[in-house]
């Protein structure tokens, strides 16, 4: 069977196909198509350079199956090529079976088995990293730019490929790729306008939400930069850690924290190790998955390991939070009633140390910000945006509050 490309990758992506640049860096919705076309790229153009490897990174290795593998896979069998590549879970790996050149996996939380790859066939030229605004410092990607190098033969070039959703102006990425012109950089803003696969039923959530937030309807519909004053959190540093020393440590207790949602927001679990007395909460792990059912929340926690600890979730869907008990998460319990402010004012008071692997929490906290007025005036209460794992770790440290008397019953 004979497949016409055009027809599969669609239109306004030729810009993007066709340069050869070092630097290719796409932004935008998640709906933009732009990881789905830069899959077909990659595995179109494996096939077409016979020298040719790929290295796709995250930040989180374990993100990577659910994202990337997932992508290229539905390229492979888009192009109708599935019987030409070997696909294998562990290792996450790719191999085109005529050459054997690989696809490899790797994320930055393992930095040694980046900087350690040596391809069997040909060379290590190309490098796609998704969701790249999860890279808080500049200064991991410049190790990354540094693996590709080297000299090619004909026909063969570096190029890496970053795509991923603007949240923050401030981000490195912005003032790197995007505010100067370079002929080795090729900056492009995509968004779901430009999907014509798309179902009517996903055009209607942005146009909903172009209505019902704008705000968010210019970053994740448009792909525009998200314009971020006012942060509620400054109280927040990034850092590696071990978790069984913070454990050691004789006035520290486990916190877990539940956020529920569906269709237009995440589930969101919240884990944490907290220190009342220093005044230290430490944020170790993550859930943050769209259109979780109940039952799917209690096999992922206990996927997690944390089915039988003490979760304290959202008051108002206590329906969900008896069905959880009900399947087996027995030390699950409702939050007070308490105000989103009270909350916000006892966690100001403590340092938050975030791992990197918790990519979500580091996006919402450096994007939970004050509400405006009509005028353009902050006003004393959160935006209703980057607040699942925000709302959770509220939730998930109010037995150690010293607000007035509450009940979890």
């Amino acid at each position: 069977m004979k497949y016409y490309l055009p027809n599969i990758v669609g239109k306004h992506y030729r810009e993007f196909w066709h340069f050869r640049g070092r630097y290719r860096v796409v932004k935008g919705s998640r709906a933009s198509k732009k990881s789905k076309t830069a899959a077909l790229w990659f595995i179109y153009n494996l096939m077409k350079n016979p020298d040719a490897n790929l290295l796709v990174i995250r930040k989180v290795f374990r993100t990577l199956k659910d994202s990337c593998f997932t992508e290229l896979k539905w390229a492979i069998n888009k192009l109708g090529v599935s019987q030409y590549w070997k696909i294998t879970e562990s290792p996450l790996e790719m191999m085109y079976i005529p050459t054997g050149q690989k696809i490899y996996f790797r994320g930055l939380d393992d930095p040694l088995k980046i900087t350690s790859i040596t391809v069997e066939t040909g060379y290590l030229c190309w490098g796609w990293i998704e969701e790249a605004y999860e890279i808080m410092k500049e200064a991991d990607y410049d190790i990354l730019d540094e693996s590709l190098r080297g000299d090619l033969p004909e026909g063969l070039f570096y190029q890496w490929t970053l795509t991923f959703n603007p949240w923050n102006q401030y981000h490195w990425l912005k003032k790197r790729f995007f505010d100067v012109k370079n002929p080795k950089v090729l900056a492009l803003t995509t968004n779901y306008l430009m999907n014509e696969f798309l179902d009517r039923d996903s055009v209607d959530v942005y146009e909903e939400m172009k209505i019902r937030n704008p705000r968010r309807y210019n970053v994740a519909g448009l792909g525009n930069w998200g314009i971020v004053e006012g942060v509620i959190f400054e109280n927040w540093k990034e850092e590696t850690f071990d978790l069984d020393v913070i454990r050691t440590m004789a006035s520290t207790k486990s916190v877990f924290g539940l956020d529920f949602g569906y269709t237009n927001d995440p589930s969101a679990l919240f884990c944490g190790m907290i220190d009342p007395k220093e005044k230290r909460l430490w944020v170790f792990d993550e859930m943050y998955e769209y259109g979780m059912s109940n039952e799917r929340i209690f096999e992922k926690v206990s996927e997690m390991g944390y089915v039988k600890e003490r979760i304290i979730a959202d008051s108002q869907e206590v329906k969900s939070i008896d069905r959880l008990e009900l399947l087996g998460m027995v030390n699950i319990r409702k939050a007070r009633k308490g105000t989103i402010k009270s909350g916000i004012d006892y966690l100001q008071d403590y340092e938050i140390i975030v791992h990197p692997r918790c990519v979500n929490f580091l996006t919402e906290i450096s994007n939970y910000t004050w509400d405006e007025d009509k005028s353009g005036r902050k006003v004393n209460k959160p935006i209703d945006d980057f607040n699942h794992l925000m709302d959770a770790m509220r939730y998930a440290v109010e037995p150690h509050s010293k607000a007035s008397s509450f009940s979890f019953d």
